[in-house]
């Protein structure tokens, strides 16, 4: 057995330890994320959802890539573990694993908007 020193890294998560505190994000994780849809470089949003949305199931004809959306989201569900921030967001888009339509994938695509204004987002205890 030996000592490694202060946890810097776990399983995605950064971690950071000062001496009052300690903050956990998963920044590379985003990045890896905005890469694997190419957004990395999109031009980032304030919010993650628009207000008062109202989402339905798939309407004919309107379907997308079901195995792409799921990737995404699960995705997305593995970051809510340090961004609380996006959970409502990413639990509505979650509803809708299904049968998602081309709406279901515009509010996944701003989630991720957001989500590349706020990289270093993350808990601090």
């Amino acid at each position: 057995m030996s000592d490694l020193g202060l946890l810097s890294y776990y399983l995605g998560m950064e971690v950071n330890q000062g001496k009052d505190h300690i903050t956990i994000c998963q920044r590379a994780y985003a990045l890896k994320i905005l890469e694997s849809c190419h957004m990395a470089r999109c031009n980032p949003i304030d919010t993650p959802m628009e207000e008062r949305i109202k989402l339905t199931t798939a309407v004919p004809g309107s379907e997308l890539d079901v195995t792409r959306y799921r990737s995404v989201v699960g995705s997305l569900r593995y970051l809510v573990n340090t961004r609380p921030d996006i959970a409502y967001s990413v639990g509505v888009a979650s509803r809708f694993l299904k049968e998602p339509a081309k709406v279901h994938w515009s509010l996944v695509k701003r989630i991720l908007r957001y989500i590349a204004g706020t990289l270093d987002y993350g808990c601090k205890f």
